[in-house]
């Protein structure tokens, strides 16, 4: 007998396990702080496997620079941050308001000039000049709806917020003890 795939939906979602989250943190905001971790390590050349969790991600550069091209590029891996994390509150938003999507299609899109990651122009950002994000949903759902659930989905997005506001990095070094001095 043939597998039957369903359409996915946003009921899907485990509203009530968010719910409980929330509350709990609403009583004890000390319960919602944490970090994540993830452990890049390269493998060779310009390709790296990254572990977070229990989950890995491989990562390379287009061979113009010096890469393989065997995995996805990590400014790429930025732009589907973005664009999961969006989706997760699309559907979110949905979810709490009882719609649901046929299909919900997030297309993120970043300008780069290669002048500044080649240290060719030191007023060139080496990242992105720009990003664009492109909601594509089919829905029955009325546009005022959709805005409320774009501007819901953005103003809850970790990585929306790490994105348009500089969260500070503190970079460290440990050197191993043949490295030398």
């Amino acid at each position: 007998m043939p597998s039957q795939t369903l359409a996915p939906s946003c009921t899907n979602l485990a509203l009530g396990a968010c719910d409980t989250t929330r509350a709990a943190v609403a009583a004890d905001p000390a319960a919602g702080r944490g970090s994540f971790t993830t452990v890049t390590t390269w493998t060779d050349g310009a390709r790296a496997r990254t572990v977070a969790r229990s989950f890995a991600v491989e990562t390379d550069e287009p061979a113009p620079l010096g890469g393989t091209d065997r995995a996805v590029d990590p400014m790429e891996l930025l732009l589907a941050s973005l664009g999961s994390c969006l989706t997760i509150g699309w559907v979110t938003g949905a979810a709490k308001r009882g719609l649901d999507f046929r299909s919900l299609v997030i297309r993120v899109e970043g300008d780069y000039d290669l002048a500044g990651y080649l240290a060719l122009n030191e007023d060139v950002r080496p990242g992105f000049s720009s990003l664009r994000c492109t909601v594509e949903v089919d829905t029955d759902a009325e546009a005022a709806v959709l805005e409320e659930i774009r501007r819901a989905a953005e103003a809850t997005s970790p990585m929306f917020d790490n994105i348009a506001r500089p969260t500070p990095i503190e970079p460290r070094i440990v050197a191993s003890a043949g490295a030398s001095a």
